[in-house]
């Protein structure tokens, strides 16, 4: 049996890791964290946020509502509060779908 090597996993993320992630800057994660429950991120002994995959799965889905729907910070807050789930199964569903078109696309440029 041929050895597999393991992919390496990073536990934390720096807040400029996080913010690079959705090129926003670090000063608008810093104030979603305040205004929003769901960020948690783990400071270290020097204060230091560390993000975990939960924390940038949440911050995505902020993302989401307030840059890419279009929603206020009190519209997003009320979707959270009320039917949290379904965003993030919608914004799921929107990321395959994406992710499915843009194979297509590959396809449909290979046949040609």
């Amino acid at each position: 049996m041929p050895y597999k090597e393991k992919t390496i996993e990073k536990k934390y993320y720096a807040i400029g890791e996080v913010a690079a992630m959705f090129n926003v800057a670090t000063s608008l994660i810093r104030f979603w964290e305040t205004e929003f429950d769901i960020i948690k991120p783990k400071k270290n002994r020097k204060g230091n946020r560390q993000f975990t995959i939960d924390d940038i799965e949440n911050v995505k889905l902020i993302y989401h509502l307030v840059k890419e729907r279009g929603f206020t910070l009190q519209g997003a807050k009320e979707m959270l509060k009320n039917d949290s789930s379904a965003v993030k199964d919608k914004m799921d569903m929107i990321d395959s779908l994406s992710r499915v078109r843009e194979f297509l696309q590959e396809l449909r440029q290979q046949i040609q």
